[in-house]
């Protein structure tokens, strides 16, 4: 059942409707590089679109009724937005939920140090990396150091064409006889990913400090520009990602080369979807954005915390709605599209995925019934009927998709925050848009599919 490429069934004003949300998505990309940029960006946008918070409604005594739009967020990294619906809240959600954070080098409390002249951050990879992915490429510091008395700093080096950029050092081809026999896995190893931040030396030192005359001048350079001591990196959140905007990739300007694409092509997607629906929806809607998918959905920010089962009962109560009972039947009776990315079908490695059941770029949304690794280990799979309802959904709304599974049974797997989601008893699947090169520093996606995307989370939602 090979699915027809989503390219051929457009007229002109669809072209026209699809480069311009691929050109905002590619500014979404550009503003949100780390999952705290990513929520405030949020923010502006909803309230921008009569989102209201839903903490602030609360404290100022106001209940939540009918057409109401609100938001919540915690600790600056997971946010969800309700747009409450005609039927009783109890009836169940119609949500969308996908994740903002991306795989990074984030540097380690106590990072900075000299050797030979040269400064350096070390820094601790997050979620899955080739390592050998981040050497030799100009890279960007983004993240907040918080002071002592509670002062945030944020920091941004190395977007602007003025900024400096950071760099992982590699080994000349000359001199790596012996770094080439090793495997994949260890031909750079975690701890040589250290951030080459500095080499001239501060003059005029006092004789204790003149052995770390590269690190001091680092010091000074902070101290200026942003007023932090050392000791401040304790406190701060500070994430490496590569340097540079998202572009068009190829010469028909058909794909977006990015980083972070996965998953805030699901994440920015959903989010539009709710932005510019019209109207009071029939069933409340809710655009649930979490942090920590990368690595395993844990701590308070992620989709494991007890934030969005919070949210909701804080929701239920602004209504005049809430009991446990009714919390649970709210979360039973809710479905949810659980939007990350899939693996796209490479040709150059195609021993790596199964064809007939792989997902092909600008063939639309995908929809992965089961995720997890080997014998589904690990992962929500869907119910049929479902499966069926959504289909429907998309053949109605002429939302161009395709099934897949994430790679030949045996070449490894991976997973999602479906399963989690599935634990409140509500119908879960996972559905979004292919990418290649996934995980790496910049990934690639089609314009089609991410056009695709927004058109099937905007008729899931209806």
């Amino acid at each position: 059942m090979e699915r027809r490429n989503a390219w051929l069934s457009y007229s002109e004003a669809e072209m026209k409707e699809l480069e311009k949300v691929a050109e905002s998505y590619k500014q979404f990309l550009d503003e949100g590089k780390t999952e705290r940029e990513c929520v405030e960006k949020i923010i502006c946008m909803a309230e921008q679109n009569g989102y209201v918070d839903l903490d602030a409604k609360r404290a100022a005594g106001e209940t939540v009724k009918a057409g109401d739009k609100v938001y919540a967020v915690s600790m600056g990294k997971i946010v969800a937005l309700f747009h409450i619906g005609e039927e009783e809240i109890t009836e169940g959600m119609n949500i969308l939920c996908a994740h903002i954070d991306s795989p990074r080098l984030d540097i380690k409390q106590n990072p900075l140090y000299e050797e030979a002249d040269l400064a350096y951050l070390d820094t601790h990879y997050y979620g899955g990396v080739k390592k050998y992915h981040w050497v030799a490429l100009p890279l960007a510091l983004h993240g907040v150091i918080v002071k002592k008395d509670g002062t945030v700093v944020k920091v941004t080096i190395g977007e602007d064409e003025k900024d400096p950029v950071l760099y992982i050092t590699d080994l000349l081809i000359h001199l790596s006889a012996k770094q080439m026999q090793k495997t994949a896995s260890e031909v750079i190893e975690g701890e040589k990913l250290d951030i080459l931040i500095g080499s001239c030396p501060l003059s005029d030192l006092p004789d204790d400090k003149k052995k770390e005359a590269v690190k001091e001048n680092v010091l000074r350079i902070l101290k200026e520009k942003y007023d932090v001591e050392e000791e401040d990196f304790l406190s701060a959140e500070l994430e490496v990602v590569p340097a540079g905007k998202a572009r068009d990739c190829g010469l028909d300007r058909s794909m977006i080369a990015s980083y972070g694409q996965d998953d805030r092509v699901c994440a920015y997607t959903s989010l539009l979807a709710m932005l510019v629906k019209e109207g009071t929806p029939k069933k409340t809607s809710c655009c649930l954005l979490v942090d920590k998918e990368e690595i395993g959905s844990v701590g308070a920010t992620g989709m494991q915390s007890r934030f969005f089962e919070n949210r909701v009962a804080d929701l239920l109560d602004s209504m005049g709605a809430y009991s446990d009972l009714q919390l649970r039947r709210t979360l039973r009776n809710s479905a949810m599209l659980s939007s990350d990315v899939s693996a796209g079908f490479d040709p150059a490695y195609a021993d790596a995925f199964e064809k007939k059941n792989a997902a092909f770029l600008g063939r639309g949304i995908v929809l992965n019934k089961f995720t997890g690794a080997r014998g589904k280990s690990g992962s929500n799979d869907a119910n049929a009927e479902y499966v069926a309802r959504i289909r429907r959904i998309f053949d109605d709304n002429q939302v161009a998709f395709q099934t897949a599974e994430l790679g030949r049974v045996d070449a490894g797997g991976g997973g999602t925050i479906a399963y989690i989601a599935a634990l409140y008893e509500m119908n879960v699947i996972d559905s979004g848009v292919a990418v290649l090169s996934m995980h790496a520093p910049w990934e690639v996606t089609s314009k089609a599919d991410v056009y695709e995307a927004y058109k099937a989370y905007m008729a899931f939602i209806s």
